[in-house]
């Protein structure tokens, strides 16, 4: 089962981050065969951290549940709060098969919390720009909670776009770059 775990940074954490980041990524390297996707989010200056995003496979909730309150930095009071969802990989890959992931442009994570009946559930044609898409869904992935999307765009509306926004209670766009060691 696929999840969608995203970390967000309780304010004046960064130093505390700073000091647990051997810590977090020694935590992820034992899931490394597990990941999907991974890495940090942004404020909208690029530069100030807001957040950590994981998408892994794992046996169920309850490993999920232990894999995003074990995490060292949610253990020492770094984040404020956690989005944890079941998850469905509708393009079959990771972050890591996505050709030229690394190189420049913008990249986002675009998160729609639903609203209704289930929307984008057909994956947007954008070829490579798109980096990881599908539905955010309930622990038994009987109902549809929204949609996530990890994808290369021009600006934060021009990946906010690829979202039905009528369809969502709330859209959220962060500034997004690939994660793990460097």
């Amino acid at each position: 089962m696929e999840f969608l775990c995203y970390h967000r940074d309780r304010p004046c954490s960064l130093t505390l981050r700073e000091e647990l980041l051997e810590a977090h990524w020694s935590y992820m390297d034992g899931y490394s065969a597990e990941m999907i996707a991974r890495g940090p989010t942004f404020a909208d200056d690029g530069e100030t951290p807001t957040g950590s995003l994981h998408i892994v496979d794992l046996p169920g909730p309850a490993a999920a549940r232990a894999f995003a309150f074990d995490e060292p930095g949610y253990q020492a009071g770094a984040y404020r709060d956690v989005l944890l969802r079941r998850w469905r990989d509708l393009l079959g890959r990771t972050m890591w098969d996505v050709p030229g992931l690394r190189e420049d442009g913008a990249r986002f994570l675009v998160l729609g919390l639903g609203r209704g009946e289930p929307a984008d559930l057909d994956v947007p044609t954008l070829g490579d720009a798109l980096i990881a898409y599908g539905p955010l869904l309930s622990d038994d992935g009987a109902a549809w909670l929204g949609t996530a999307a990890l994808l290369r765009a021009p600006t934060p509306d021009a990946a906010r776009a690829v979202l039905t926004e009528a369809r969502y209670a709330t859209i959220e766009t962060h500034p997004w770059e690939p994660g793990g060691r460097r």
